[in-house]
């Protein structure tokens, strides 16, 4: 192995591991072998044929055991990442547990997770329970799992594979991902973020983390797994890595990309983690905090904010009454997949201000309940510094006043307030 001042030699594990869990309440009816029956059909060939041959592999068990025999798993992390109380008291009353456990080669590619996630989807579908990913200490109701496995090529939304949790200390925010040991990748952190950059910065973490997930599975890509993948000491971020990993493509324009130089830091404690560390490029003057400030300008100077606030008059509340009425239909279309290709659906809805509610834009990315909307906003919001562009946001369909289908031309579809505020001087906030 070539080692120079340009690559940074990271070590490869020689296997990796995963347990998944669903909790029920009396033994289950449902086998995982019966669970596997139920995809015949549901998945295409070569995955099905993958998916019986994981099943019979000595690498894989799955099995049942009383909720006492496994080690119990911690509430407040389980809270901290977005476990439900309704999720908790199920886990609560729990006797037994489905225990699904496998052992896989480094890959750098989620495939082979997505599958092993299957199994316990099908059978937390048949109960009526969750899915338990002990990895990630997080809790996946069966919609949040298999909306999170791999297309039909091997592609994810790396958002829904690796979690970035901070914590705060007298230099700023502490920064970390939770999610890359799946693929053998040691976890990201960065330290001393300002504060009031504490969504834009988890953009970038993510958007990092892809692009160096991409690295490191083109150094697997052999048939044999190398004991060191090497990776760029200087690794690039653009927009369209943030867009990529949040699985929007299209909402992020060109940005010029932002420098990060990627520095080894092994623990010390033999039971801690090592990390790949995120720091400004080496001579940068100033502190770190300023470098980070000044990255996140330059990715999310692409997108322009698109920020208006209401106007009264019968031509604006006939726009809203127009784009509420259609909801339901676009909201058919969306999850039936009858949108037109290479479009992005987008909402506007509220948030409260001081001088009344500020309108904002937000994509669409998952639109389970009728109520709710999950999505990454499109603009940076003046009256909450927690939305910012391409952070996730959950909307309510009753704060929603517009909607529009956009494609790279422009809005093809919907836009009614946006029409009305483009008609006229929208008023100076």
């Amino acid at each position: 192995m070539l080692i120079t001042d340009d690559f940074l030699p990271v070590p490869v594990p020689e296997s990796l591991s995963a347990t998944y869990l669903v909790p029920t309440a009396g033994l289950p009816s449902v086998t995982a072998r019966t669970a596997v029956g139920t995809l015949a059909g549901r998945l295409a060939e070569p995955v099905y044929g993958l998916a019986r041959q994981m099943l019979d592999s000595p690498l894989m068990s799955v099995d049942i055991r009383p909720v006492g025999e496994f080690p119990e798993l911690p509430p407040d992390l389980l809270t901290a990442f977005g476990a439900s109380e309704a999720q908790l008291d199920r886990l609560a009353a729990a006797s037994h547990l489905v225990v699904v456990q496998a052992e896989y080669r480094p890959a750098g590619r989620p495939l082979t997770s997505g599958l092993r996630a299957r199994w316990p989807r099908r059978v937390a579908e048949a109960v009526g329970g969750d899915v338990v990913d002990v990895f990630g200490l997080q809790f996946l109701d069966p919609a949040t799992a298999l909306r999170s496995l791999p297309d039909a090529q091997g592609r994810v939304r790396l958002v829904d594979w690796v979690l970035v949790p901070y914590s705060s200390d007298a230099e700023g925010l502490w920064f970390t991902t939770k999610g890359l040991r799946r693929f053998g990748l040691l976890e990201l952190q960065t330290q001393g973020v300002p504060d009031h950059l504490t969504r834009a910065w988890g953009a970038v973490m993510t958007g990092a983390a892809r692009r160096l997930l991409r690295d490191w599975t083109d150094g697997l890509a052999g048939e044999e797994v190398p004991a060191f993948v090497q990776l760029p000491v200087l690794a690039t971020v653009t927009g369209h890595d943030i867009a990529v990993a949040y699985g929007n493509p299209e909402q992020h324009g060109a940005t010029a990309p932002v420098l990060l130089r990627l520095e080894l830091d092994p623990a010390t404690d033999p039971d801690a983690d090592s990390f790949l560390s995120l720091r400004p490029p080496a001579g940068h003057p100033g502190p770190a905090g300023r470098y980070f400030a000044n990255a996140c300008a330059t990715l999310f100077s692409g997108i322009q904010p698109d920020v208006r606030y209401a106007r009264s008059g019968d031509a604006m509340s006939r726009a809203i009454a127009t784009a509420r009425a259609g909801l339901a239909d676009i909201r058919a279309r969306f999850r039936d997949g009858q949108l037109p290709p290479e479009t992005q659906l987008v909402v506007k809805y509220g948030l409260p201000g001081d001088d009344g509610p500020e309108y904002v834009w937000a994509g669409v990315t998952d639109w389970d309940s009728p109520d709710r909307i999950v999505g990454a906003s499109a603009s940076d919001a003046n009256t909450d510094p927690t939305v910012r562009i391409g952070s996730p946001v959950v909307v309510a369909v009753a704060d929603i006043v517009d909607w529009a289908v956009l494609n790279a031309d422009g809005v093809i579809e919907g836009g009614w307030t946006q029409a009305v505020l483009d008609a006229g001087q929208p008023p100076t906030p």
